[in-house]
């Protein structure tokens, strides 16, 4: 795990925020050796843990990936709550904040798949190994299909 999103996990679980690591830092809390660019979270959408991620990711100056520069965005609760899933720019690094995924659904339906990581003192939840490889086919993107046979081979391995 990079140290960029360590610093991003930090600051989300020490301020309470609801959330499930998914994707390819999922994989690499299994074991992958896959290179990931962005750390994928699926977040509760309760108005508290809403407004804890507006206002703890507002200094990290959150932008739409791949938007036009100048393009209006303001990062707040209204515009989490009228969106769904974020896919973002932060000073500390790309971050997809996910409301719903395809395959595992909201953060509710999500949680019975997870289990809890305590890395150097931080405590938060990460989607398990079966339920990981799950997402990955459900999203069907030709990287998600290469990334598959490795955590088959972990998943075969622990057993």
């Amino acid at each position: 795990m990079t140290p960029q999103f360590e610093d991003l996990l930090t600051l989300l679980a020490q301020n309470d925020v609801k959330f499930i690591v998914v994707g390819g830092v999922a994989g690499n809390l299994h074991g992958s050796a896959r290179v990931t660019y962005d750390l994928d979270l699926v977040y509760s959408r309760d108005r508290e843990n809403i407004n804890r991620i507006a206002l703890l990711l507002k200094p990290l100056m959150p932008y739409l990936r791949g938007a036009p520069a100048g393009l209006p965005f303001t990062w707040d609760e209204r515009t989490i709550r009228h969106g769904l899933n974020f896919t973002l720019t932060t000073t500390l690094g790309e971050l997809d904040l996910l409301g719903a995924i395809a395959g595992g659904g909201s953060y509710e339906q999500l949680l019975p798949f997870t289990l809890e990581i305590n890395e150097q003192g931080l405590r938060f939840r990460c989607v398990t190994l079966e339920r990981l490889i799950q997402l990955k086919r459900a999203a069907g993107r030709p990287k998600d299909f290469e990334a598959i046979a490795e955590l088959e081979a972990i998943l075969d391995e622990r057993r």
